[in-house]
């Protein structure tokens, strides 16, 4: 029986679980395939730490231990960040080794030109980890709406803000308590400024809007917003207007062009995506022909993002038996456009702080008259703090024009100040 040779970069909680899975489930894998799975070697810093699996795999801090094998077939990178791991990719590519890998913020970033380096070298660059852990959600969208257009792909698709806007409504924690109960749990780094800014959210936006749409974008073409800032009272008013606030991604198709943001989103108790909490993870894929449909699971976690690790080495294994490697993995493509900021409309909810007296809601009413928008519900907080009234508005749809002009209006109001401003979905 053949048996297909494995080197690992990386050997943390998702190495150690990917080793696990492919020990566990080798015969699945060799009913599946027809081949045998092997790890030989793994690459780490430190190889005293990591002792309990000598016995099992080659520990190696040379990373031509495993570039040079010629035994190896498949590399699977899982140390993260952007460097080294894109100069070990692209030298395991150039050294015609197919690369599996869970790095998100490498694929958003130099995913296209890693892309075409594996296809001119005809090896298979699979990365189904790199979004949403243990949701198959890319291949899913790329096989199983193949026939479809997708017209629009949402969801909360980081744990880390997930966990901490569950604990904040549900248990009316502070944004710092939450923060700090995640980093107790291990669902938060000790540096949460990617996941916290939505940057992580953003790198797998890009990743998603290119199996969705096939457009080629980075971070910087769309806005970013993360949880860092907000406020406990817009929270607890959310859940009194009947809506939870969470960290939501967007990609959309609005006329000829994609509209796509992360940001805090009002939510209501209705829609599906109100009920993901704690560190789950939920991606909506609504297409022409089959309208809403929603993928769950747990978007992070060793055994989880193992999984989908162990899906793509099955593929690329399959693939070596057949001798198809170095076909894309995401065949769509389309120039990106981006959607006129008039076409893009939703309800907001809107929060404000202005001085307790008569007259401020007339100038209120007066910029919204102004913009061509409506309020569909309005509510002063019943305490004033310094004499500043707390007021809270849900509007009619807004498209991104009105709102910038509204920004703009209540920035030249001095007594007016803008603390918040996020869509709302229904």
């Amino acid at each position: 029986m053949k048996t297909i040779k494995v080197g690992m970069l990386g050997l943390g909680t998702v190495g150690t679980g990917v080793l696990q899975m492919i020990q566990n489930n080798e015969e699945k894998v060799l009913n599946v395939t027809g081949r045998q799975l092997s790890v030989k070697t793994v690459l780490v810093k430190h190889p005293e730490n990591h002792q309990d699996v000598a016995d099992q795999v080659r520990l190696t801090q040379e990373i031509d231990d495993i570039i040079n094998d010629d035994e190896i077939q498949i590399v699977v990178e899982l140390i993260g960040g952007l460097h080294p791991a894109e100069e070990y990719i692209r030298q395991a590519l150039l050294h015609h080794k197919n690369v599996v890998t869970a790095n998100k913020d490498l694929i958003a970033t130099a995913g296209p030109a890693l892309v075409k380096l594996a296809h001119e070298n005809h090896c298979d660059l699979m990365y189904e980890a790199s979004v949403a852990g243990g949701i198959p959600i890319l291949r899913t969208i790329t096989n199983s709406f193949s026939a479809d257009k997708i017209t629009e792909v949402k969801g909360i698709v980081n744990g880390t803000t997930n966990y901490i806007l569950t604990q904040m409504n549900q248990q009316h924690w502070s944004y710092e308590q939450a923060l700090h109960k995640a980093q107790e749990l291990g669902f938060a780094e000790a540096d949460p400024t990617n996941d916290v800014t939505g940057k992580d959210a953003a790198y797998k936006m890009v990743i998603l809007s290119q199996f969705a749409f096939g457009t080629q974008l980075t971070t910087e073409d769309f806005s970013v917003t993360g949880i860092d800032k907000l406020a406990g009272f817009d929270v607890e008013q959310a859940s009194q207007f009947g809506y939870v606030i969470k960290l939501v991604g967007i990609a959309k198709v609005v006329g000829d062009g994609v509209f796509v943001e992360v940001a805090p989103v009002l939510v209501s108790r209705d829609n599906p995506l109100a009920t993901i909490n704690n560190e789950f993870n939920a991606v909506m894929v609504t297409g022409e022909a089959v309208g809403d449909t929603l993928f769950y699971g747990p978007g992070a976690g060793g055994l989880p993002t193992a999984n989908s690790v162990l899906s793509d080495i099955t593929s690329v294994t399959k693939n070596l038996v057949l001798k198809t490697n170095g076909n894309l993995f995401n065949n769509y493509q389309r120039h990106y456009v981006p959607a006129e900021k008039a076409a893009v409309a939703y309800p907001y909810y809107i929060s404000l702080t202005m001085p307790d007296i008569a007259g401020q809601m007339l100038k209120l009413t007066k910029i919204m008259t102004a913009i061509g928008a409506s309020f569909s519900q309005i509510v002063q907080a019943k305490n004033t703090v310094n004499g500043l009234a707390r007021v809270v508005i849900i509007t009619h749809e807004m498209n991104e024009e009105q709102l910038r002009e509204f920004k703009e209006k209540v920035a030249d109001e001095p007594s007016i100040n803008l603390t918040a401003a996020y869509k709302v979905l229904e």
